[in-house]
């Protein structure tokens, strides 16, 4: 019983915390929302830039103009989602020496609808950091959940999966981008990988939030 009863005003005293802080510092979740989701985007064409050619050609996919024309048309709602959600937005690519890419980074809309959650989460977390930190006016007793929170957002920048032309797999981690010519095999295990390792950080970062809310709600 006392479990049970326990529960709720755990949870109230997480969601209290949580937008004590959002209210308390909305441009610090707003910036660092707009730094993570810059990242992600800018990160993998700059690592295959500096490791293998540089980029060469930049363009949003020119099909979104017929976007409302495809959303009136009557193909089922159901088929609409499922395309709307794996289509290309915008894509990098590096020309290759005989006219093929030498490689290509694509995001795509379900990309796009990570990157902003990620953003959000880790904006809040820094926000309920901060505002951890100077309830506790010395910041002492904050480490822990400040290292917990900056080892997550360097695994969920490094690892994020991102959907690559020329790599021979269409979900691969930023940090396996780099390499060329490695077997089917070891591409399936990566992009695999890259998956679990996205949903990882996202109840990481979950989990870290409702820990500092919860702390940060019970504080006077």
């Amino acid at each position: 019983m006392t479990v049970a009863r326990g529960f709720p005003s755990s949870v109230g005293a997480a969601l209290r915390g949580i937008g004590r802080a959002v209210r308390a510092r909305p441009a610090v979740v707003g910036l660092v929302a707009a730094a993570v989701i810059a990242l992600d985007v800018l990160l993998p064409p700059l690592l295959l830039s500096a490791v293998r050619t540089p980029w060469t050609y930049f363009t949003f996919n020119p099909w979104l103009r017929r976007l409302p024309e495809y959303l009136a048309s009557s193909t089922p709602w159901s088929e609409k989602l499922d395309f709307l959600g794996r289509v290309a937005l915008f894509w990098f690519s590096a020309d290759g020496p005989y006219g093929a890419p030498e490689w290509g980074f694509a995001v795509d809309a379900m990309d796009v609808a990570r990157f902003g959650l990620t953003g959000i989460l880790i904006g809040v977390y820094v926000a309920l950091w901060l505002e951890r930190r100077t309830a506790l006016r010395t910041g002492l007793g904050a480490g822990t959940p400040g290292a917990i929170g900056a080892c997550v957002s360097v695994l969920g920048l490094s690892t994020g999966p991102c959907s690559v032309v020329g790599c021979g797999a269409p979900v691969l981690p930023v940090v396996g981008l780099v390499f060329a010519g490695l077997s089917s095999t070891t591409l399936a295990v990566l992009s695999q990988v890259s998956r679990i390792s996205a949903i990882a950080v996202i109840v990481a970062l979950l989990i870290a939030i409702a820990w500092l809310g919860r702390q940060t709600g019970r504080a006077r």
